[in-house]
């Protein structure tokens, strides 16, 4: 495989332009390969320059809801691009259809890049696709990207860990909380074992995920932050109490996508909030 001497990257996701950047060894996107990416949770300043150097060689882009048109017009213009887009109560395509979709045009020789919201590997159902790429003996890359759990509370001010306050933290899926099967999580034993808990898809669980830590029993008066749309400039941040997020949060009218921070190191965020301010 020959490899790239000389990648020239433009980025022109702002009203000013960036100088161009040039980066050498950068790998080489060939034909019936499939790249897995993580787009990062919004910002498209948080994309990974292998992130970047894939869409500008893919052939075929399929998407998640969370990536944004400013990341998806990095792509080449002759790059084919497809919604793939899963959001919770609306219609979507199944994950079987995403993966059949991947081998597909893989075994046509197209160069296939999924792109996902985040980190592939991080509630992202990547290792799920990469086991079918396996199987069908698709050759594959793996991009991290940058997790929401870490950035969404970061654009917050809000450190996951501070030598003063925590030396652990968890990050769960709410998704499945409350829904009448049988809980994968133990929210017991994890809020006896993590000081800061940062929970991904809980907007619409938050009122059952919170009344389980209560239960388990965290104070009522703990501090929680909810991000929204983090890292966009669309994001919302709202501070509050174990006791009081979820009607606090439907007062205000949150929407997901969120990110849900339990714990001490919330109230960071109403001293060092910096996103958005100028």
């Amino acid at each position: 495989m020959d490899k790239i001497k000389q990648e020239i990257i433009r980025l022109k996701l702002t009203d000013t332009p960036l100088p161009d950047v040039q980066i050498s060894g950068l790998p080489v996107f060939l034909p019936g390969w499939v790249w897995l990416a993580g787009a990062g949770p919004g910002d498209p300043g948080l994309l990974t320059l292998h992130a970047v150097n894939a869409m500008q060689q893919a052939d075929v882009i399929i998407h998640d809801a969370l990536v944004s048109e400013d990341i998806l017009s990095i792509a080449g213009s002759d790059t084919e691009i497809f919604y793939a887009g899963k959001r919770g109560g609306k219609p979507s395509m199944n994950q079987a259809d995403i993966t059949d979709s991947l081998v597909h045009h893989a075994k046509k020789g197209k160069k296939v890049l999924r792109l996902k919201g985040g980190d592939p590997f991080v509630f992202g159902r990547g290792g799920e696709e990469v086991e079918r790429l396996v199987e069908e003996e698709i050759s594959f890359r793996l991009i991290p990207g940058v997790t929401s759990g870490i950035a969404g509370p970061e654009y917050a001010g809000i450190p996951v860990t501070h030598r003063d306050v925590n030396h652990a933290v968890s990050f769960v899926t709410g998704h499945l909380a409350g829904s009448g099967k049988t809980e994968l999580l133990d929210w017991e034993s994890i809020s006896k074992a993590t000081p800061v808990i940062v929970v991904y898809m809980a907007m619409k669980k938050i009122d059952i995920i919170a009344e389980k830590l209560m239960q388990a029993g965290r104070s009522p008066e703990e501090p929680v932050a909810i991000i929204t749309q983090a890292t966009t400039p669309q994001q919302q941040v709202l501070t509050s109490t174990l006791r009081s997020a979820a009607s606090d949060a439907k007062a205000a009218g949150l929407e997901p996508p969120s990110i849900i921070v339990f714990g001490a190191v919330a109230s960071f965020a109403d001293r060092l909030s910096w996103f958005g301010k100028k």
